[in-house]
């Protein structure tokens, strides 16, 4: 290890730390041969008190779903036994050892991060693995996922990866960039040379160790002594690659015909299994005798338990160097050996490799493969597997269905990109109209990755107009798909009115009515030229409904404008009905997850959130239940969203917390902007201004090329917190007021009106107030909403005579419910500065303290500074000692959350499923926040959290 010092240190500090009982995760990068797999090398020697494990990623099997995570495991296999049923089965699922598909594939990451703990809590672990970038995409996820959420489980994770900047997965691991080696340390590895020799060698390689070994093992005698100099070697270096690759070339061409064929079954082999190779290998002319050269040339080492190439390069060489026909033979010889159920999906492979045209034998093959890797969430290799069906396919038809397929898996796997490469390559026009519906939904998914929610849902609509007479069956999917996927009110109504009689369209058919109407007559002279702008046609649908193709794209502010509060509020009681029989049919459970999304959606438009809370905690729990994580940070956003209107804001940003980390996980980029937004709003009311900056700033990079209404709503409605909460009203006033047109909507902005209000009033426009206060009291007479009811009474005190005022305070006190803290607060900081103002010294106080102690408990600090500057300013003081501080403030932000789920009585092993961490992280960080709160036992948290 020559020049490595630093690297062994940092590995060598890893290993420790793991012995100790922590763990550690390392990615080490760099260029083809640069020493990474020879670190890996000597972390594996130096593991004395650790259990080695170790995977290698091979080019071949990039496309075989979680097979490098099985190669992995294959040694601690037996602690699926311990691991909660739903995880094993999965593993066992994955790994072919039962049928059974996986509805999730994060209950396999989950499962992986169990299986590292529970072999650890046996023996300290070392995790070595190696080309990452040719692990197979499934497993590269998982074990990220692992390696981030480890800490005190005692395993060291160390990634080799080829590249100067590894993307994927992994680039959110820690990383080490491994780089040349100085030519100190470079002449020490090249004994034996004449100095010029040597001195050429080193000049070549520019510090890569495997080219100083295999450019100088190609020399020949002669020129190891230098007679022959200068060396037979490019006057001009060359790129380092490709002259390493002459250099290993050469040396397999030096070997015996034989030799260079059983090498080339070697390399198409993905499973390093002795007995394939020579049974595949017999069947070419080859036998065990051939390899015997290969060995003797430091090429490849043969045992018992298999053979393997000293370097994926000489790997790569041997298969490259090999004629077409012989590559060919080898794919054969290998599909003919593995012709076992249990090797179908490896056979389909290698039959793949060897076809040289259209084969529509193989092509099946390989869809069904596909159909057996999704069904066990390896979506990146269902994608592989339909694409290279879809290139030996000859039929236009066949071939655009699977390919067509394999966008559908590339974007469910996070690959939004090859996903829209994909789809661009389905032959059209497409006659089938189930595929051209399919075809639809996989363009929606692009557009909405990479373009704006509202292009997204026509392209679904306008799949849903094309296709509705010979396939109704495929509308209901694609309606709702383009309702969900918008913000955009009057597209909603108008992709509502396309199928009225649908349940969950109903609600918003009557209630964007208004909107879509007033787009309607607005833009009827621009339908026609929008829609040949987009290439859409305008012919009309089967129905007497107008296509949802024909509504002209108005902007947002426009739009909010154009439709009266009244007439908005109005609209209420026509979907009362409906909604009530939708909120029936989520409690009986008869309808689909997304209807259940759709309900919550609407009650918690319709201030309806004891019922929106209910609908989405029944969605949450059905994804964990069954493991439908990939719908999980929706659900969780939803119902994060109704305990921020319900005033649980703990709660809500817990459920934030956790959609954001599985959004994250997911690639869910469009939720996880939303999320940044929501979480951004919650930092504001506590007063973390750089975090909530940060979020909202992040989210405002997603949401605002992409016309994403609501995000770019809540993400300004969290600058405008800030501002408002500092006392900055007129800066506060612009950003509400940004935040309103960007939803769209008066009750897509109803719950902005109170802070417009008061940002107006405190910025000195009191006539910017009153529209805002005359639409949040249209909402609460129609929705009829005590909070909202409060929050209206409120801000007719703020713009009414002070003749009124006191009577609308006392009433929106009387209104709030109890557990809105921090609204009720508000009101009594409002209802104690005009009392002040009145000289009301004494009934001032009261209120303000009353403010104060109710800010401080829900933690929102600008509010809080506020209420003791109003306080003072009416002679009155506040003793810190009073307010309640909350002992959970004294830990960090993961100890908090799992403190708060222990003190619900969760199991160690319930939390970790929950934050996504192994049950020894989690009894890790209890033993830490204990001494903390000073206490001895979690059967202590729950008394001193409520006390």
């Amino acid at each position: 290890m020559q020049g490595r010092d630093a690297e062994l240190r940092r590995i060598e500090l890893m290993l420790d730390d793991a012995l100790r009982g922590e763990s550690g995760a390392l990615l080490l990068h760099g260029e083809a041969g640069i020493g990474k797999t020879a670190l890996l090398d000597h972390a594996a020697a130096r593991a004395q008190g650790l259990r080695v494990l170790r995977v290698e990623g091979i080019e071949s099997e990039m496309e075989l779903g979680f097979s490098g995570l099985h190669q992995l495991f294959l040694p601690v296999l037996q602690v699926l036994d311990r691991l909660p049923a739903p995880q094993a089965q999965a593993l066992r699922s994955v790994f072919g050892l039962v049928d059974a598909p996986v509805r999730d594939r994060l209950t396999v990451a989950l499962a992986a991060l169990s299986v590292l703990a529970e072999a650890a809590a046996d023996m300290p672990l070392l995790c070595l693995v190696d080309d990452v970038q040719w692990l197979d995409q499934p497993s590269v996820d998982v074990l990220a996922f692992a390696a981030r959420r480890l800490r005190a489980e005692g395993v060291a994770m160390l990634f080799a990866a080829r590249g100067d900047s590894p993307g994927g997965t992994a680039r959110a691991l820690p990383r080490l960039h491994v780089t040349g080696i100085d030519r100190t340390a470079a002449a020490a590895l090249l004994p034996g040379l004449a100095p010029p020799v040597a001195e050429r060698i080193i000049d070549q390689a520019h510090g890569n160790p495997l080219a100083l070994r295999e450019l100088s093992a190609a020399l020949t005698p002669a020129q190891r002594s230098g007679q022959l100099g200068p060396l037979a070697l490019p006057e001009a270096p060359s790129a380092l690659p490709s002259r390493l690759q002459e250099a290993l070339a050469e040396r397999i061409h030096r070997l015996p015909e034989a030799t260079r064929r059983i090498l080339a079954v070697a390399a198409a082999d993905d499973t390093g299994d002795l007995a394939a190779v020579l049974a595949a290998a017999a069947r070419t002319g080859g036998s065990v005798d051939d390899l015997a050269p290969a060995e003797r040339a430091g090429l490849l080492a043969v045992s018992g338990a298999g053979l393997r190439f000293r370097h994926p390069l000489v790997r790569f060489a041997a298969y490259r160097g090999a004629p077409l026909a012989e590559r060919i033979a080898a794919h054969r010889a290998l599909a003919e050996t593995l012709d076992g159920a249990g090797h179908a999906h490896r056979r389909a492979w290698h039959l793949a490799a060897a076809a040289t045209g259209p084969d529509e034998r193989v092509a099946a093959e390989l869809e069904r493969v596909a159909e057996w890797a999704g069904s066990r969430q390896a979506m990146a290799s269902a994608s592989a597997a339909y694409e290279r069906a879809a290139q030996l396919t000859a039929d236009p038809a066949l071939r655009a269905r699977r390919l067509i397929g394999a966008a559908q898996r590339a974007s469910e796997a996070g690959q939004d990109e090859r996903c829209g490469a994909l789809a661009d390559q389905v032959p059209q026009p497409l006659q089938d109209p189930g595929m051209a519906a399919d075809f639809a939904r996989v363009r929606a998914v692009v557009e909405l990755g990479f373009g704006s929610p509202a292009r997204a849902a026509r392209i679904l609509a306008e799949g849903a107009d094309a296709t509705a007479a010979e396939r109704p069956d495929k509308l209901p999917v694609l309606l709702t798909d383009a309702a969900f996927a918008t913000g955009d009110a009057a597209l909603i109504a108008q992709i509502a009115a396309r199928a009225p009689a649908l349940p969950v369209l109903a609600v918003p058919s009557h209630t964007f009515a208004d909107t879509a109407a007033t787009r309607r007559e607005d833009g009827d002279a621009a339908a026609d030229g929008d829609a040949a702008a987009d290439g859409v046609s305008a012919a009309p649908a089967a129905s007497a409904v107008p296509t949802v193709s024909a509504v002209p794209a108005v902007p947002a502010a426009s739009a909010a404008s154009a439709v009266s509060a009244a007439s908005a509020a109005s609209a209420v009681s026509n979907a009362r009905q409906p909604l009530a029989e939708l909120v029936a049919a989520c409690d009986r459970t008869e309808v689909s997850l997304m209807d259940r999304l759709m309900t919550g959606h609407y009650c918690h438009l319709l201030a309806d959130h004891a019922t929106a809370h209910r609908v989405a905690s029944a969605a949450v729990a059905h994804c964990r239940d069954r493991g439908v994580g990939g719908w999980l940070p929706t659900t969780l956003h939803l119902l994060a969203q109704v305990e921020l209107a319900l005033g649980r804001r703990d709660d809500a940003r817990s459920h934030a917390i956790e959609a954001l980390r599985l959004a994250d996980y997911y690639d869910l980029h469009h939720r996880v902007a939303h999320l940044r937004a929501l979480l951004a709003v919650l930092a504001a009311a506590r007063g973390e201004e750089d975090r909530a900056r940060e979020l909202a700033d992040r989210a405002l990079e997603y949401t605002r090329p992409r016309g994403v209404g609501r995000g770019t709503s809540d993400a300004l409605w969290a600058l405008g917190l800030l501002d408002l909460g500092s006392g900055q009203g007129q800066r506060a006033l612009d950003r509400l007021a940004a935040a309103r047109d960007a939803a769209g909507h008066p009750l897509m902005a109803r719950h902005l009106l109170p802070d417009l209000v008061e940002a107006a009033v405190r910025a000195g426009r009191p006539e910017r107030a009153q529209a805002p206060a005359e639409a949040l009291a249209a909402c609460a007479d129609a929705l009829r909403q005590p909070a909202i009811g409060a929050q209206s009474r409120r801000c007719r005190a703020l713009i009414g005579p002070d003749t009124r005022a006191e009577e609308h305070y006392l009433a929106a006190l009387d209104l709030h419910p109890a557990d809105d803290g921090f609204e009720r607060a508000r009101t009594e900081l409002l209802y104690g500065e005009w009392l002040r103002r009145q000289r009301r010294k004494l009934d001032a106080r009261d209120r303000l303290r009353a403010a104060l102690e109710r800010f401080d408990r829900v933690g929102a600090r600008p509010w809080v500074r506020r209420a003791r500057t109003e306080l003072r300013a009416a002679g009155g003081h506040h003793d810190p000692a009073l307010a309640a501080d909350s002992p959970i403030a004294r830990l960090s932000p993961q100890e908090r959350e799992v403190v708060r789920l222990a003190a619900t009585g969760a199991t160690n092993r319930e939390i970790a499923t929950q934050l996504l961490l192994s049950p020894r992280t989690v009894g890790h960080h209890l033993y830490r926040a204990f001494p903390k709160l000073g206490i001895g036992s979690r059967t202590q948290l729950a008394d001193l959290l409520n006390g």
